[in-house]
C-alpha cells in the first residue's frame, strides 16, 4: 500500500520506466527519451496525452484499417460482452459470433480472392500464435500421411511471421533472433526477393526471379524435398521493407512448390483486407495457398484476433484420421472468443460499406506517386514502392551507384524522428534504411497530401545530417 501511494506522486512517463517492459523497444533509450503515451484518436490521427495531434502513417502495427475511435465496433463488443462475455470451442462447444466470421471470411475468399478451396478457419488471437499454429499443422498433417520425415518449413530472408517460438523463427530478421536462440532445427531460409537491393548488375526483374527460384530449388534438392512440409511467403514482404514480389516470381514458387508435393503457407497478416487495395493479396496474386494467415485487418486491432485459414486439402486429411487419433489436440483458450467474432463481423461491414478496399485502391497509388515526385530529385531516396496503402521509401548513400548507408546509422531512424517532428508516425523497419507508410486505410486525399507534406518538411530538416552519414 505505501509503495502504491508513493507511487501517485510519479509522473505518468515515470511509472511507465518503473512498471513496464516494452516489445521491440531499446530499453536504454526508452529509459533515457521514452515513453511517448498516445491518449486518442480519430480517422487517421492520434494525440499523445500532452494533446499534440500526429497523423499515424503506420496504423498502429500496419493494422487499424477502419481508422481510430470507431464507436460502432465498441458498441458491439460492449453488445457481445453483456450476451456472453466468453465462451470456448474446446469439446464441440461454439458460439454465433465466430460461426458467422469464420463462414464470412471463407465466402470473401471465395468471391473476393477466387479461394474457392479453402474450407475450414482456426482462430488464435494474434499472427504470431496463428503462424505456430501452421507449423504445428503442416507437421500434424504429414504425420496423418504417413511422412515423419517431411516436417521442414521454408521462409525467406527478410521475412516476418511473429515472435512466438515457431513464429521467431520462421520470421528471417536478424535482429529477431539474437540471444534468443533462433531459429529452431528444421526452420530454412531462403532468398529474400527483394530486387532493388540484392538484383546482380545488369540483372532485370525476370532474370532476378530466375536467379531466387534456382535458390530454392537448390535448397529443396540439398535438404531433399521428401524431408520439407512447407514454404511460408508473405504476399508483400510487410515489416521486412514494403518487398515487392518481383516478375514472375510467385507463379514459378507455386509451380516449384507443387512438383515437390510441399505446402504453401500465404502469411496475410498485414496484407489482408483491403492494405494492398484488395481483399486479400492472394487474389491480387492468384495465390493457391493451403493456409492463410490472418490478423490485425480483421477487427481492425480493436480485439485481439487471428486466423488460419485451412484448403480443403488439408481438412480432408484431418477429419479422415480423426476417428483413429481422436480430437486435434490443438488451442487456446481464448480460440474463437465471441466478442473477437462480433468485432470482427463490425469491421467487416465498416469496410464494405465505407468502400474502404476501393479507397486504398484509389488513395494508395496516387500517394505513392506524390512521393516518387516530391522525392525524384532527392540523392538519397533509392526507391519509393508499394501496393495500395502499403507503401515503403528506401534510402541510400549514393543514388547512382546504389551504395547503401553503413546499417549502423540507422539513417531511416533519423528520417522517422524529423517526421515525427512534423506531427507524422511512420514506422523505421528493421532490416534494412526503409520507412513504411500504412495510414488507415480511411485516409482522405487531403490527408495523404498532409502526410506526404509533413515527411517531406521533416526529411528537408534531416538532409545535412544525411549528407555527413553519406560520407562517412
Amino acid at each position: 500500500m505505501e509503495q502504491a501511494m508513493a507511487q501517485t506522486n510519479f509522473s505518468l512517463e515515470e511509472m511507465d520506466r518503473q512498471s513496464l517492459l516494452h516489445p521491440a523497444t531499446s530499453i536504454a533509450d526508452h529509459l533515457k527519451n521514452g515513453p511517448t503515451i498516445i491518449a486518442g484518436g480519430h480517422g487517421v490521427r492520434v494525440r499523445d496525452r500532452h494533446g499534440r495531434e500526429l497523423i499515424d502513417c503506420g496504423a498502429g502495427l500496419w493494422c487499424v484499417n477502419v481508422g481510430y475511435g470507431r464507436a460502432e465496433l465498441g458498441e458491439a463488443a460492449a453488445k457481445a460482452m453483456a450476451e456472453l462475455g466468453y465462451y470456448h470451442l474446446f469439446g464441440s462447444y461454439s458460439n454465433e459470433p465466430v460461426i458467422r466470421l469464420a463462414d464470412r471470411l471463407l465466402s470473401l475468399f471465395r468471391d473476393r480472392a477466387g479461394a474457392g478451396h479453402l474450407s475450414k478457419v482456426f482462430f488464435g488471437t494474434s499472427g504470431s500464435d496463428a503462424n505456430d499454429t501452421n507449423y504445428k499443422l503442416v507437421r500434424y498433417y504429414n504425420n496423418l500421411l504417413g511422412r515423419p520425415q517431411k516436417k521442414k518449413v521454408i521462409s525467406r530472408h527478410g521475412a516476418y511471421h511473429g515472435l512466438t517460438y515457431a513464429a521467431g523463427s520462421l520470421t528471417g530478421i536478424p535482429a529477431f533472433h539474437r540471444a534468443f536462440d533462433l531459429p529452431i532445427e528444421g526452420v530454412l531460409h531462403t532468398s529474400c526477393p527483394h530486387f532493388y537491393r540484392f538484383a546482380e548488375p545488369g540483372e532485370d526483374e525476370a532474370a532476378f526471379t530466375r536467379h531466387i527460384l534456382r535458390d530454392l530449388e537448390e535448397l529443396i534438392h540439398r535438404e531433399g524435398a521428401e524431408t520439407i512440409a512447407a514454404f511460408i511467403a508473405e504476399p508483400i514482404m510487410g515489416t521486412g521493407g514494403v518487398l515487392m514480389p518481383p516478375a514472375g516470381y510467385f507463379a514459378q514458387v507455386q509451380e516449384l512448390l507443387r512438383e515437390h508435393d510441399i505446402l504453401f503457407i500465404a502469411d496475410e497478416v498485414i496484407t489482408g483486407f483491403g492494405r494492398t487495395g484488395a481483399w486479400f493479396a492472394t487474389g491480387l496474386y492468384d495465390l493457391k495457398p493451403d493456409i492463410v494467415t490472418l490478423a490485425k485487418g480483421i477487427t481492425s486491432a480493436y480485439f485481439p484476433l487471428s486466423a488460419s485459414v485451412i484448403s480443403d486439402g488439408i481438412w480432408t486429411v484431418l477429419r479422415d484420421a480423426s476417428p483413429e487419433m481422436g480430437p486435434l489436440m490443438h488451442g487456446f483458450t481464448y480460440s474463437g472468443h465471441p466478442v473477437g467474432g462480433a468485432v470482427g463481423l463490425a469491421n467487416l461491414d465498416i469496410i464494405e460499406r465505407e468502400g474502404l478496399v476501393e479507397n486504398s485502391a484509389r488513395i494508395g497509388p496516387s500517394m505513392r506517386q506524390r512521393l516518387a515526385d516530391r522525392l525524384a530529385d532527392n540523392p538519397y531516396v533509392g526507391e519509393v514502392r508499394g501496393e495500395g496503402l502499403m507503401i515503403a521509401v528506401e534510402f541510400v548513400a549514393d543514388k547512382k551507384t546504389r551504395r547503401f548507408f553503413d546499417p549502423d546509422k540507422q539513417v531511416h531512424r533519423l528520417v522517422s524522428r524529423a517526421a515525427y517532428d512534423q506531427g507524422l508516425i511512420l514506422r523505421a523497419l528493421p532490416l534494412a534504411e526503409i520507412v513504411s507508410f500504412s495510414p488507415p486505410l480511411c485516409i482522405t486525399e487531403s490527408e495523404a497530401d498532409e502526410a506526404v507534406e509533413r515527411f517531406t518538411r521533416g526529411l528537408d530538416r534531416a538532409m545535412p545530417e544525411l549528407r555527413q552519414l553519406a560520407k562517412s
